[in-house]
């Protein structure tokens, strides 16, 4: 590496630390200016995509007036003389004469000129084969719009695509809907420190961040293989520039682990700046995990790449993915600013003085609390496995108990709603 250059990475490191909320909109802006491209996809391909245009209807909903019941679509006052049969999936003939009426399945269209529809069950025949029966006087078929109008909008871009989704799409008509594609992920660990494999032991700690981040990352929208995790690095500068370069030629998100500080090996700043990545955010106001780094670089195809430093302690690792990944990703897949719910503390929470601090929290939701975890150490991750999300406390406060903080949860399955 130059001299100039690593000078600038020595001016780049001694960057006051980002305040933590603005970190994360930064880190969103950078995501939304970088959006991925957009494509239309047969319905089947988009569930955990999202929505690229407005979704809206074809035609009214329902199309035309359908039956909700079993019955007889009348018109006139009875009895009734039978003239027909109508089925789902039939256009029926317009009733012409007062005192006639079809059988009609549930689902079936109302033919013209029906001016009521009677339950099957509250109708009886006379002896000459009339029908008979007081219809109620609420409807008893769905009209034409009930649901939407032709052209209504009914759910904005940027909604994540589910099964719900995708079933209201097909409703409307839609075979294909307009979708951002997934974001391709990949993952480097850095330390030569870490086992693969077996129980820690002799100096070395087991790698717990390779085997979980990747489900992280799905959980936000991420395709991402087992080829796509590469680790350990070897501690060298030439080894972390190498794996960056390749991981950078087929992802649009890289995400490292350790390195993140200016210790003898850790060398991800210099081979950031040997790649020319420009920061988007450089350290953050909070704790745990505050030496987490944001980068963007520009690929010899023009496209936007991002490289997510996490720190090396896993607790402190899920707190840069909560900060800085999932508002990036929000941002990459053209999806609203997360915005974080409340709860009521039930216990108090120290503050971190100047930083913010995101402590791990149970969320009881039918209560509305938030209950402080144990074992939350930065290098802990017993904590983080019963835990929900974790709770916001501002810089210069303590979280008291009753106090309303917002919390940031941990990511969903996608397509998956909390409850």
């Amino acid at each position: 590496m130059s001299t100039e250059t690593a000078a600038a990475a020595a001016r780049t490191a001694a960057s006051a630390p980002a305040d933590w909320a603005q970190a994360r909109s930064d880190a969103y802006a950078a995501g939304l200016a970088a959006a991925l491209p957009v494509a239309g996809r047969p319905l089947v391909e988009t569930d955990g995509l999202t929505l690229a245009e407005p979704l809206t209807t074809r035609t009214d909903l329902p199309a035309f007036p359908t039956s909700s019941v079993d019955g007889w679509a009348v018109r006139g006052s009875g009895p009734w003389r039978v003239v027909g049969r109508v089925l789902a999936g039939g256009t029926p003939p317009p009733l012409t004469e007062d005192g006639t009426t079809v059988e009609i399945a549930t689902g079936a269209m109302v033919p013209d000129g029906a001016t009521v529809v009677l339950r099957i069950e509250e109708s009886d025949r006379t002896p000459d084969g009339l029908v008979s029966g007081t219809p109620r006087s609420t409807p008893e078929w769905r009209r034409p719009g009930e649901e939407a109008y032709a052209g209504e909008e009914l759910l904005p871009a940027g909604t994540p695509v589910d099964p719900a989704v995708i079933g209201l799409a097909a409703s409307c008509g839609h075979d294909t809907l307009r979708v951002r594609r997934a974001p391709r992920a990949a993952l480097l660990v850095f330390g030569d420190e870490l086992l693969t494999a077996g129980p820690p032991g002799a100096g070395r700690v087991r790698d717990a961040l390779g085997p979980a981040l990747p489900s992280w990352l799905r959980r936000y929208g991420c395709e991402i293989t087992p080829a796509d995790v590469v680790g350990p690095v070897a501690d060298t500068l030439p080894a972390h520039v190498s794996a960056l370069r390749t991981a950078l030629a087929r992802a649009d998100l890289v995400c490292t682990t350790g390195g993140t500080m200016h210790g003898p090996v850790d060398h991800l700043h210099p081979a950031l700046a040997e790649l020319g990545a420009e920061y988007v955010v450089n350290t953050v106001a909070v704790r745990p995990g505050f030496p987490m780094l944001l980068a963007r670089l520009t690929g010899p195809d023009g496209r936007v790449r991002f490289v997510a430093g996490l720190p090396g302690n896993p607790q402190s690792a899920i707190v840069a993915l909560v900060s800085l990944v999932a508002p990036l990703l929000a941002g990459l897949q053209g999806r609203p600013m997360p915005a974080l719910p409340h709860a009521t503390l039930a216990e108090p929470v120290a503050g971190r003085g100047d930083y913010t601090h995101l402590a791990l929290v149970r969320l009881d939701r039918a209560a509305g609390s938030a209950h402080p975890v144990r074992h939350v150490g930065s290098a802990m991750l017993r904590g983080l496995a019963g835990a929900d999300g974790f709770a916001v406390i501002a810089p210069g406060t303590t979280g008291e108990p009753g106090a309303r903080v917002p919390v940031v949860p941990l990511p969903l399955l996608p397509g998956e709603r909390a409850s």
